[in-house]
């Protein structure tokens, strides 16, 4: 079977007639990134929040927070988003659910796969936060204790500037993650990169141009954070601990 390749398909004008199809992939790499990063700041706060209360004496704390992980690392991802999506607008109060049923549809999408993508990369980096913790020598906890330090204050300036340097290659792991997670929010009509090569095709009938494309789009995301996640890594590794020299 013979391929008619047409590379110059990305710039002929869109099915809509306002851009070529090149700025429609353009446009899904502009919703991928700001869903990742915006996701990434959510998960990167509660995790660090959820990877804390794991490691505290308060039995009640550490509890909920194993729940916490257990409950968001062993429901898959795209079940999760059904959940949001189409779930809890249902579970809110009514006006509340009206309001948000009745907005754009767009926020709508991206809003709740922000929320899905950010709570279920918590739980992963709260155990990457709970590990860094207890890895640390035992001495420095109580040496910031014995200096009066109250225990939030041995956490906030003791063990988590620590704890971050020693996790930050798989932290850097999960970073990744979440640009390539961002993927299943297509599944609810979010025209983010993965959406828009189907669009492509579906318009264009070049699928090997489409994809060949978001291939080398998602490469080049990947290459950008890993490098400034490895300059990230050298200036704040520590010696004598991981990744440290």
């Amino acid at each position: 079977m013979s391929y008619n390749w047409n590379w110059g398909v990305f710039l002929q004008p869109s099915a809509s007639g306002d851009d070529t199809y090149l700025g429609w992939l353009f446009t899904g790499l502009k919703w991928t990134i700001s869903l990742s990063l915006s996701a990434w700041v959510i998960a990167l706060i509660v995790g660090s929040i959820i990877g804390v209360l794991r490691t505290v004496p308060n039995r009640w704390l550490s509890g909920f927070a194993t729940g916490y992980v257990e409950l968001f690392r062993n429901i898959p991802l795209l079940v999760q988003l059904f959940i949001w999506y189409f779930v809890l607008p249902e579970l809110l109060p009514v006006e509340l659910g009206n309001a948000f049923k009745q907005s754009n549809p767009l926020w709508q999408q991206f809003f709740c796969a922000m929320l899905c993508l950010g709570l279920f990369t918590s739980a992963r980096v709260a155990e990457q936060v709970r590990s860094g913790i207890e890895s640390l020598p035992k001495g420095q906890k109580n040496a910031g204790l014995a200096m009066g330090f109250t225990l939030p204050q041995v956490y906030r300036h003791v063990l988590m500037p620590m704890a971050y340097r020693i996790i930050m290659p798989p932290l850097t792991s999960e970073f990744l993650n979440i640009f390539k997670n961002s993927a299943v929010a297509t599944t609810i009509g979010l025209i983010e990169l993965s959406r828009q090569a189907q669009q492509l095709v579906d318009y264009t009938a070049q699928p090997y141009e489409a994809f060949i494309a978001v291939t080398v789009m998602y490469l080049l995301i990947n290459v950008t954070v890993m490098f400034l996640m490895r300059r990230l890594e050298e200036k704040v590794r520590v010696p004598g601990f991981v990744g440290g020299k």
